[in-house]
């Protein structure tokens, strides 16, 4: 499916009509580099890495690859695209090569290149690469550890304990050919198999039918089958994973480092397979030693001591600290003390190239406070906000943003007190839809008329910065429309997210916790972004006019 663009018009002023009506015109204006993004890429039988459900292709616009998983019931040899989406918001894409949609692929070598050409010239390579999940297991009686499975050279090596006659095994699993494929013999069609000696079977693909030679031993072994255990901290809890003994029950222990008394980690706490378990432990001290020890039957792990990670706190999350430079409508409001560093800005600096400052502060009594309201300032609507950050640069009317501060702790929960005024919805986003990726324009114009909303939300995440004019940038923010890129949740990169949103007033003073959901548990943060707005929408310069956020005493909670 190829994006097609209309360049935007360039409205000339008087004065220079007149001198071009003196002399010739050259058609010497260089065309602009325009990078082609891929939006959504689909195949036949796309899948997860565990085969047992639909997942979305990676797609790596910088680098310009496409990373995709397929099931076993799949031909790589012809394989059919059913979705090669570009976005209109990026170049004018006259062809892709090879169409996509005019054949199938063969992608047993793991990878094909597909070059998008954009008007007038210039060619841009995307490299798609396939993956086929094929699931393997084998579970015998008796069997100890789980089987080593070398998928190069077609090997199973298993372990049984040393009572186990090897010529009568029960076969409990024998999957070699993939949850779809088949097995020739099947040893499971028999109460007992035997593996006295190495035995040859021939794992038949779903897809194909093609045979492949396998072979499989079986040796007895002195050892019993061990509990194994794996850990992963964080501030307030830690992960726990492992093997054990087939339908044993785990029973998690842990106390802190120094301690003669032990806790036992509540049932509900721990997920158990048939060989598998996790398990977390929360309500930990961060920075804090414990021990660990993992049991099943009976057997036990070794005994594991590990640290909590410490607990990284908000600089200024009272928000007291203020400077400002400059006066009257030129006065521009910082959220931080004269002389201090910058931990947290606003985009005062866009608004101000216009107008007062819509996101300041409010001293109440011997109280200060973040005052952030939504303004239509003179050419176009701004909404409060304050953000973990840098304000970079002012493009025309529009901001770059550098989102994100340097953090690598693992707090549970956001935690604020805050006042909240709305107004009905009255400016809409005023440029074509091909330019919002995120939200349609239809979706706007539906806004008009509605009460307008708050919003506050934390990631972590562990993006790669990027580089701005010398600047690195944890998550670089652009608001100008033909440019348009603004923060993605469903980024790769998030870690743990929570958001509020709120679209009634609050008249008082209250506290509200956003809790932290982690999508991942096993990858430490390198940034955190809060970003806070008194209209939701603000980004797509959409909201109410006078909506009012008013924040204080933001903290990070561990617990």
């Amino acid at each position: 499916m190829t994006a097609y663009h209309k360049l935007p018009l360039l409205v000339l002023g008087l004065s220079v009509l007149l001198t071009l009506s003196s002399c010739a015109i050259k058609d010497d204006i260089p065309y602009p580099v325009l990078v082609p993004t891929v939006t959504d890429f689909r195949v036949e039988g796309q899948c997860d890495d565990t085969d047992t459900q639909f997942a979305d292709a990676v797609i790596d616009k910088k680098n310009c690859t496409i990373e995709v998983n397929v099931g076993d019931i799949v031909d790589l040899s012809a394989l059919r695209i059913l979705a090669f989406q570009t976005s209109d918001d990026d170049a004018n894409i006259t062809t892709i090569t090879p169409n996509p949609f005019e054949r199938t692929f063969d992608f047993t070598s793991g990878s094909q290149t597909f070059v998008l050409q954009t008007y007038p010239s210039q060619e841009y390579k995307w490299k798609v690469s396939v993956r086929q999940v094929i699931l393997r297991d084998v579970q015998l009686e008796g069997q100890v550890g789980d089987a080593v499975i070398d998928e190069f050279n077609h090997t199973v090596v298993a372990y049984v304990s040393e009572g186990q006659d090897l010529s009568k095994i029960k076969v409990e699993t024998f999957t070699l050919g993939g949850q779809h494929g088949r097995v020739s013999p099947d040893p499971t069609a028999s109460a007992t198999y035997d593996f006295s000696k190495p035995r040859a079977f021939e794992a038949i693909s779903a897809a194909t039918g093609k045979a492949v030679k396998w072979t499989v031993y079986v040796y007895k072994t002195t050892e019993k089958e061990k509990v194994t255990l794996t850990v992963y901290p964080h501030s307030a809890g830690i992960y726990l994973s492992g093997n054990k003994p087939k339908d044993t029950t785990p029973v998690v222990e842990y106390r802190m480092d120094g301690n003669l008394s032990w806790f036992t980690l509540p049932a509900e706490n721990v997920v158990s397979t048939t060989r598998t378990y996790t398990a977390y432990i929360p309500g930990l001290t961060p920075a804090t030693n414990y021990e660990i020890l993992v049991s099943a039957g009976d057997v036990s792990s070794d005994l594991q001591t590990v640290t909590t990670v410490g607990a990284q706190h908000l600089e200024n999350g009272s928000f007291d600290n203020w400077s400002i430079s400059g006066s009257g409508n030129n006065a521009l409001y910082q959220p931080w003390g004269d002389g201090e560093e910058s931990y947290w800005d606003t985009g005062n600096r866009g608004a101000t190239t216009v107008g007062a400052s819509n996101s300041t502060y409010v001293d109440e009594g011997s109280r200060r406070y973040a005052n952030l309201q939504s303004k239509y300032i003179v050419i176009k609507f701004a909404a409060g906000n304050i953000f973990t950050g840098k304000y970079l640069k002012t493009d025309g009317s529009n901001g770059v943003l550098s989102f994100g501060r340097p953090f690598t702790s693992y707090p549970t929960a956001l935690r604020f007190t805050y006042k909240y005024k709305t107004s009905t919805i009255n400016k809409s986003a005023n440029w074509s839809p091909a330019y919002v990726d995120y939200i349609s324009k239809s979706l706007f114009d539906g806004l008009i008329g509605k009460p307008d909303s708050c919003s506050v939300y934390v990631a972590l995440g562990d993006w790669d910065p990027v580089d701005y004019n010398g600047e690195k940038c944890p998550y670089l923010i652009k608001t100008k429309p033909s440019e348009l890129h603004l923060f993605d949740p469903n980024d790769s990169h998030v870690i743990a997210y929570g958001q509020m949103t709120k679209g009634t007033d609050v008249n008082t003073w209250t506290t509200e916790t956003i809790t932290l959901n982690y999508r991942v548990t096993n990858r430490q943060p390198k940034y955190i972004i809060i970003v806070a707005s008194s209209s939701k929408y603000g980004d797509y310069f959409a909201g109410g006019e006078g909506s009012l956020l008013q924040l204080d005493d933001m903290e990070l909670l561990y617990k």
